[in-house]
């Protein structure tokens, strides 16, 4: 099998990293504010209270910056998957395309849609129309992400389709297996109550800053209010769904939730730590130190005390069977396609279920019918691809750990700020009001850790253990790849320029853009919410 320039591979890997971080920086704002705008509105309508009108227009107005922006964003990453990752869209087109058809039939263009009519509906429709106009327009966003991350769990737990020889795709096979995909709906809760945790501090942090400066005190404080008591629920809801995904990963990617964990041994129940800070060493493969908390990591992973959970190690050696056998589906399957024999077709079938293992053993036989090769250099292909079913380990931990202390600093802010809130003490303490503004880039940061934990844990997979990344990306030349990377670095950096100057704008004039701004003399200058990223598609 002809190999694609790895060169090329990393340029293809290195731009949609980068492009979905970009994208992901506008999607979780997106998902929350839409519903803390309804929840603004829906206080207007029942208790007819103008302050709460005045919060949902301003607000609305922060969430359209960020929408319109986003929407660009996201079009230009679904585009990325026939320009860079042809060999990917060949062999899993049908299950991967099929759910981003229905996001931009029923979501995103219902969302886009009722958008129209929820900024310019205000003197044209009745109340209630409007306020249904918004919770239309949080339904379309949070749908939107629902078919995206259905999309993206077939690439994790791929289930309802099945492998053609015939055409050398996966086909179609049940529409209900791909919606009920158990690792899509765990994603799609822990990723939009994400999204409501990254609303709640945007919201809290620009407005602990008019409170700083002395500005819309009243609209300010209902707004930090309401901004908190929402964000607290949806920390204790976005830490309890992370384990419920944590069990997923147990269950169905061993690799990943082993890599996660730092755990290059098989755990040795109920005394194994959880590891709190290691140095992992992926060329070495052992950890250089370790604070870690005993008995904890067994019954957090398993549920229970006596399981143990297994190492990398021993994953690698488990391996060797399964790439071997791959080996032989993968000979078969190129002698089918030879022969049309349904011999060769019989083979193929007995192993078909470790397929992906021989996809891989070809980065180390590269154009070569693995079956011709002598019982010594067949085992030394076994040998040099059972490390590479490994992910980056040092990348994966370190990740998802920041994920999980910002997560406990999220906790803690919101629990402060919702009983300062609730005692109307927000004014005398200015420490907690600056925390606040400066930690709005932070869930976006954590977002985008917990993105880097699940798609770097999956490696060297594109579609988890049937095709590898490295046979996934377009024939393209490296000096194509250059000029393509950048022209996207440039064209994202104009849109991050543009978010970031209507961002700043808008924030500092506030809801209400006639008043004169009144200095605290002590107030910080406000940069926080400039860096914080928006709203998507």
């Amino acid at each position: 099998m002809d190999l694609i320039n790895p060169t090329v591979v990393d340029l293809s890997r290195f731009q949609f990293a980068l492009t979905a971080l970009y994208h992901f920086m506008f999607v979780p704002l997106t998902l929350g504010l839409t519903f803390m705008l309804a929840a603004m509105e829906t206080v207007y309508v029942v208790t007819g209270r103008k302050i709460y009108k005045e919060m949902a227009q301003f607000w609305g107005k922060l969430f359209g910056i960020n929408f319109a922006i986003g929407v660009a964003t996201g079009i230009t990453m679904e585009f990325e998957f026939g320009t860079n990752w042809s060999m990917y869209s060949r062999f899993f087109g049908d299950m991967f395309g099929t759910p981003l058809a229905i996001e931009g039939l029923m979501a995103f263009f219902m969302e886009s849609t009722f958008v129209g009519l929820m900024f310019f509906g205000w003197d044209r429709l009745s109340k209630q129309a409007h306020l249904a106009v918004t919770y239309l327009v949080a339904l379309g966003s949070n749908l939107s992400a629902l078919w995206i991350l259905i999309a993206n769990a077939s690439m994790n737990v791929p289930e309802g389709a099945h492998f053609d020889p015939d055409t050398m795709r996966m086909q179609f096979d049940s529409f209900v297996h791909v919606v009920f995909n158990p690792d899509a709906q765990s994603k799609f809760v822990h990723t939009s109550v994400a999204g409501y945790v990254s609303a709640a501090l945007f919201v809290m942090g620009i407005s602990a800053f008019y409170i700083l400066r002395g500005q819309h005190k009243q609209f300010a404080a209902r707004s930090f209010r309401m901004a908190a008591l929402f964000g607290i629920i949806s920390t204790v809801a976005v830490i309890t769904l992370g384990d419920v995904l944590g069990r997923m990963d147990y269950e169905k990617q061993p690799t990943k939730i082993a890599a996660i964990e730092g755990l290059w041994h098989t755990s040795k129940p109920p005394y194994e730590p959880w590891i709190l800070a290691a140095l992992p060493d992926d060329a070495k493969q052992e950890n250089h130190f370790e604070i870690g908390v005993p008995f904890v990591l067994t019954p957090l992973i398993t549920h229970d005390f006596n399981t143990p959970i297994t190492g990398l190690h021993e994953l690698e050696d488990a391996a060797g069977p399964r790439i071997q056998s791959g080996i032989e589906a993968v000979s078969a399957l190129r002698r089918y396609g030879e022969t049309h024999q349904q011999a060769d077709l019989d083979v193929f079938r007995a192993h078909e279920a470790d397929m992906g293992f021989g996809f891989l053993a070809t980065r180390h036989a590269p154009g070569q019918d693995v079956t011709t090769l002598s019982a010594e250099a067949l085992l030394q292909v076994i040998k040099a691809t059972k490390p590479d079913i490994l992910p980056n380990v040092f990348v994966t931990f370190w990740a998802f750990r920041l994920m999980v202390f910002l997560a406990l600093y999220f906790f803690a802010l919101f629990a402060i700020s919702s009983y300062v809130s609730l005692k109307n003490r927000l004014e005398r303490n200015r420490l907690l009001l600056r925390l606040c503004l400066w930690s709005i880039p932070l869930p976006i940061l954590a977002t985008e850790f917990g993105w880097i934990t699940a798609e770097a844990g999956r490696q060297p997979w594109t579609v988890f253990n049937r095709l590898p990344t490295f046979l996934s990306a377009s024939t393209h030349s490296v000096s194509y790849m250059l000029f393509s990377l950048a022209g996207f670095a440039v064209l994202y950096s104009i849109f991050i320029a543009a978010e970031l100057y209507l961002m700043f704008k808008f924030a500092r004039l506030g809801p209400e853009a006639h008043d004169t701004p009144q200095t605290a003399p002590d107030h910080p200058h406000f940069g926080g919410a400039a860096s914080t990223p928006a709203a998507a598609h």
